[in-house]
């Protein structure tokens, strides 16, 4: 782990069986819940308590485990919280609930880099991109919520998917990075 990026120790762990899902399905090669979270505990131990739950939960609904990591975010009460809140909500799907959670995070610090680096994703991808979106400046997490609703019915495309799940993952490793570098 650097100084520079505290998040470097944990990256790795969002980089596996590619991209998190749009829903509840669950991939071949997550690791289980069990071992991961014995993986992360030595690290995990420098940050505080609330950023621990923070991670912890990140790293959980990143490998599918919605519930165990909805336990955990259930718990707190901070836009953070409802960030990763709103999230296991939307891949649930449960995409009303998730909107709830996503107007009680309010603004958040993470949102312009997410904006920044899903705009450049939208620039080079923009065929697959929803056709709702013009811009993803600034990070709209509810126009967000309605692509991915949208995108899992009938109407979506394994492009659009794709191009989803990739947002998604810059949603996750902008969480993290800000999670992380809080010690």
């Amino acid at each position: 782990m650097t100084d520079a990026d505290p998040s470097q120790a944990f990256l790795p762990l969002l980089h596996g069986p590619g991209p998190a899902g749009l829903g509840h399905e669950c991939r071949a090669g997550t690791q289980d819940a069990v071992a991961l979270e014995r993986s992360v505990a030595p690290v995990l131990r420098r940050y505080s308590d609330e950023n621990f739950a923070l991670i912890r939960s990140l790293l959980l609904l990143w490998h599918d485990h919605l519930d165990a990591s909805h336990e955990v975010s259930q718990v707190i009460e901070t836009p953070d919280g409802s960030f990763l809140h709103g999230i296991m909500h939307r891949r649930e799907p449960d995409y009303w609930n998730s909107k709830y959670w996503f107007r009680r995070v309010g603004s958040h610090d993470a949102f312009p880099t997410i904006s920044n680096r899903v705009s450049n994703l939208f620039e080079r991808h923009r065929a697959a991109a929803p056709a709702s979106w013009v811009s993803c400046d600034p990070w709209d997490p509810f126009a967000f919520v309605d692509a991915v609703e949208a995108a899992c019915g009938r109407a979506g495309t394994e492009a659009r998917r794709a191009f989803l799940r990739d947002a998604q993952q810059i949603e996750f490793e902008e969480l993290l990075k800000h999670f992380a570098g809080r010690v």
